[in-house]
């Protein structure tokens, strides 16, 4: 199992994310993409996802809940700009309500997701750009770090599970 690095390029208001995963581009692709994989393992343990719209098309979004162990709910939507089959997506990543009204409270990003087939693996790249200096602190405030690299993890279970099957 590889280990999920990121980086934070405060100057530029960027952080950078990298994973390389033991599995095709294709299923990373799709487990990136298709809310049936999304679900299983998107949000850090002992939290959950449940998506509730995903429309993957430039000018759709994908609107989802991040449930906790103790009834929590945090709600949030991406949506999507530009998307290059098998090798990018980018789109607007934001908290909202449960109807996706978007709550301009908390801080906005602007996530650009590249996948490259490196031998039977699978890179990928994510940068993420803030409008400010202090969104980006905000979201490291709040445990990005520790729960994208747990999630990462919950996708290395996961492509374990469906490449034996």
């Amino acid at each position: 199992m590889t280990k999920t690095i990121i980086t934070e390029i405060l100057a530029k208001k960027k952080l950078k994310v990298v994973r390389t995963f033991n599995a095709s581009r294709e299923l990373v692709w799709k487990a990136w993409t298709e809310s049936k994989l999304l679900d299983q393992w998107w949000a850090p343990k002992p939290w959950k996802a449940k998506t509730t719209y995903l429309d993957f098309r430039p000018g759709g979004y994908w609107l989802y809940c991040m449930n906790g162990p103790e009834g929590e709910q945090h709600w949030a939507r991406a949506d999507y700009r530009k998307i290059v089959l098998l090798d990018s997506f980018e789109g607007d990543d934001s908290f909202c309500d449960e109807e996706g009204n978007i709550n301009h409270d908390t801080p906005g990003m602007r996530w650009k997701v590249n996948f490259a087939k490196i031998a039977s693996m699978t890179r990928v790249e994510v940068e993420i750009t803030f409008k400010t200096e202090e969104d980006l602190k905000k979201i490291v405030e709040m445990g990005f770090k520790e729960g994208f690299t747990a999630a990462h993890d919950n996708l290395d279970e996961l492509l374990i599970e469906l490449t034996s099957k």
